[in-house]
């Protein structure tokens, strides 16, 4: 019993530290931003559900604070109904993926 307590306690700390060192790549992210730029490409752009809301615009803005932005739609901290949908469809992978190509747009 010792040793499945150990063997799992291990496991988790090296999937949490795997998932702490991902990198984005943004060549990946060049076939993932389909469902981003419909709303996030467009200037001036507002959305009307689930309440009139002012999109913003996502290049140019730092990965660590788009990263946090989509961990926090997934995990249902941040409310907005389409991008807790969208956001829960990413793995930590595509979310590290989008938040690198999104930081070098302009």
């Amino acid at each position: 019993m010792k040793k499945l307590f150990a063997l799992l306690a291990l496991a988790s700390v090296t999937q949490f530290a795997a998932a702490a060192d991902l990198v984005g790549n943004v060549k990946a992210a060049e076939n993932k931003v389909a469902m981003c730029i419909g709303c996030h490409a467009i200037p001036g752009y507002k959305t009307v559900y689930p309440e009139v809301y002012m999109v913003p615009m996502l290049g140019g803005q730092s990965a660590k604070y788009i990263e946090n932005a989509l961990k926090a739609y997934r995990k249902g901290d941040r409310k907005h109904k389409t991008m807790q949908g969208i956001a829960g469809s990413l793995s930590d992978q595509d979310i590290a993926d989008l938040a690198a190509y999104y930081s070098q747009q302009k």
